[in-house]
């Protein structure tokens, strides 16, 4: 592996973890009431999948083994472009239901 595609896979690890820590005891209820969580987590969200195009841009072979990376990059393009069309509950799902399943398969491939 390139070892700048390694620094983009710990780079988005950086920006997972943060986001774990941002939203760290808060419920969805919370995380609605709390816009500068919120704008945290949607900016970590657009390091992720700017991380995953400059990825895909040097090393598909790698991309091709994060699951749902065309989701997240499009996730990133809705972030960056479509401020109007965040929708909390999609972000949240991503937090939750998403998150710890991108950190362990990039963790999988930084070893």
């Amino acid at each position: 592996m390139k070892e700048k595609v390694r620094k983009w896979l710990l780079d988005l690890l950086a920006a997972a973890d943060q986001i774990e820590s941002f939203v760290d005891g808060m419920t969805f209820g919370s995380y609605v009431e709390d816009a500068k969580t919120q704008r945290a987590v949607e900016m970590d969200f657009l390091i992720i999948g700017e991380t995953l195009i400059r990825i895909r841009d040097a090393d598909l072979s790698v991309l091709n083994k994060v699951s749902h990376h065309n989701d997240i990059i499009g996730f990133r393009n809705i972030l960056a472009h479509g401020y109007d069309q965040i929708d909390d509950r999609v972000v949240w799902n991503a937090v939750t239901r998403y998150l710890p399943v991108l950190k362990k398969e990039v963790l999988q491939l930084t070893v």
